[in-house]
């Protein structure tokens, strides 16, 4: 004989509460005691018990789901998004924090006029609770469209039309500052850029933070090769660099993918790293590790960046926040064997 599947009242006898309370708790209603909650989340997990989704999106009209988008250009766009370990961290930390409160994320593509329509229908029609944007399009329309459709949503990375709206960023100017000041530090006088795509904000300050260092050292301004956060762009700019710059001792490439090709063209030239040209990335993605020599980089907490985000998000969706906030994290250096 099939067993019965538990239900709100096994629940409240196993935590010896309220059946009101069991039901504020799985509800995810607030003002509710944090040790009452532990109390019935633990009586959940012994009981096996399973809540109903529709009838929970009945009583608190909401579905349990966040839409992760990605927003960005290009027919390809999908597969450089898949391509590069950065968004694949952003994903780490949303499914990290959701999976711990019963929720799921739905990842969605707005890589067109079309797309982004398309997205922002879906959710104002209550496919989701809230949205969470990684945008790599400068001047994106998203983020307003959203805004005008009322749909809770949060950013990674601060929106470059000024749209009022939550998000979480790194202090990139700091992030290349430390990159300029470490290469410095190692000797390094001939020194050269590997910049991300100048048009967005975050490719600006690491640009100006690392400039910065140098010219406060003394040191001229350096070269910059323009880069687009990929593998064969960053090649690219550092066989440019060399042919223009044949003596560059130093090179900082603005994300670990276009260092990672750096480090590639460089070999392929018979240049030792760090010897004879020492590289710093940013991001310490898991490129940075399996790099050769693996890379000293500028580390950007994207899982807790991610995690925070949907933090925010959730508390709009709650309603315990409605005004627009900024969470800037601090990045790190870490050193490892190419600088």
């Amino acid at each position: 004989m099939n067993r019965q599947a538990p239900t709100l009242e096994d629940v409240a006898r196993e935590a010896g509460v309220s059946r009101a309370t069991v039901s504020r708790v799985v509800n995810g209603v607030r003002n509710v005691d944090p040790s009452i909650q532990d109390l019935v989340r633990s009586a959940i997990e012994r009981t096996g018990y399973t809540p109903n989704r529709a009838a929970r999106a009945l009583v608190t009209r909401r579905t349990g789901t966040v839409a992760l988008i990605v927003s960005g250009a290009g027919d390809a766009f999908a597969g450089r998004v898949f391509a590069d370990p950065f968004f694949g961290r952003v994903v780490n930390g949303v499914v990290g924090y959701l999976r711990a409160r019963a929720m799921q994320p739905v990842l969605l593509f707005a890589e067109s006029e079309a797309a982004r329509t398309q997205v922002v229908d879906y959710v104002r029609q209550g496919s989701a609770d809230g949205v969470l944007v990684v945008s790599v399009q400068p001047d994106d329309p998203l983020p307003d469209m959203l805004l005008s459709a009322r749909v809770p949503t949060v950013l990674f990375a601060r929106p470059t039309r000024g749209t009022p709206v939550s998000c979480v960023d790194l202090d990139h100017y700091e992030g290349g500052r430390l990159a300029g000041e470490h290469l410095l530090a190692r000797g390094c006088r001939r020194i050269a850029v590997i910049s991300a795509p100048l048009d967005l904000r975050a490719g600006r300050e690491r640009l100006a933070g690392f400039r910065d260092a140098l010219v406060r050292a003394g040191q001229d301004s350096p070269p910059v090769a323009p880069g687009a956060f990929t593998l064969d762009s960053g090649a690219a700019a550092m066989a440019t660099l060399l042919e223009d710059h044949p003596a560059v001792d130093g090179v900082f490439a603005a994300n670990d993918l276009m260092a990672q090709g750096a480090c590639q063209v460089l070999r392929e030239l018979g240049r030792r790293i760090p010897e004879d040209v020492a590289v710093v990335g940013f991001d310490d993605s898991s490129i940075a590790v399996t790099c050769r020599p693996p890379l000293t980089t500028v580390r950007q907490p994207v899982e807790d960046m991610a995690a925070a985000m949907a933090g925010m998000l959730g508390e709009q969706v709650q309603g315990a926040r409605t005004e627009p906030r900024t969470l800037v994290f601090e990045p790190e250096l870490v050193v490892r064997e190419s600088a």
